[in-house]
């Protein structure tokens, strides 16, 4: 039966040749589908504009249905769309504007680097040292294990000096 070709636009499936999917890509149910899935993600501004450019439908406006769907050249909002539309806009917008007044509150970089300038941040050496203590105090190695002879290296318990206290010669 061969590949098939699966259109998450269209949601069709059909043979995989060359010609089938330019023939598919270029189709206008394509295109209509793929503008339809990105319509779906734009700004209400935007959506808000094109729809006060566009008559209203009167086929709509009479039955309630449009043969055309969401490709008609006309608007399918009524007034109260366009009205729930724009207070959306405007709830946006507020929002919009109070993230903006939290970030100008916040201190500059200049201020961030001068603060982390004056921590004194101690050097990486001293904090893998604190955290091999911290490891080393923290773990109990259960009394059967250590009676065992030639326990590997990762079985054995850590030691205050940490990982660096012996290399051991069987590691090749």
């Amino acid at each position: 039966m061969g590949k098939r070709y699966h259109c998450d636009y269209c949601d069709r499936s059909f043979q995989d040749t060359l010609h089938n999917r330019k023939k598919h890509l270029n189709g206008v149910q394509h295109h209509r589908a793929r503008k339809a899935w990105f319509d779906n993600f734009r700004d209400a501004a935007a959506i808000l504009q094109d729809e006060r450019a566009k008559q209203t439908c009167r086929k709509f406006l009479q039955t309630g249905q449009c043969v055309f769907g969401s490709s008609c050249r006309y608007s399918h909002m009524s007034e109260q769309d366009m009205k729930n539309l724009e207070q959306h806009i405007h709830e946006r917008q507020q929002e919009m504007d109070l993230d903006q007044s939290e970030i100008s509150t916040k201190p500059s970089l200049e201020e961030w680097l001068s603060r982390r300038e004056k921590r004194a941040a101690p050097s990486s050496e001293s904090v893998l040292k604190l955290q091999e203590e911290a490891t080393a105090k923290n773990i109990e190695v259960p009394a059967f294990l250590l009676s065992i002879p030639d326990l590997p290296p990762s079985l054995l318990p850590l030691h205050p000096e940490g990982w660096r206290r012996k290399v051991n010669p069987d590691w090749s």
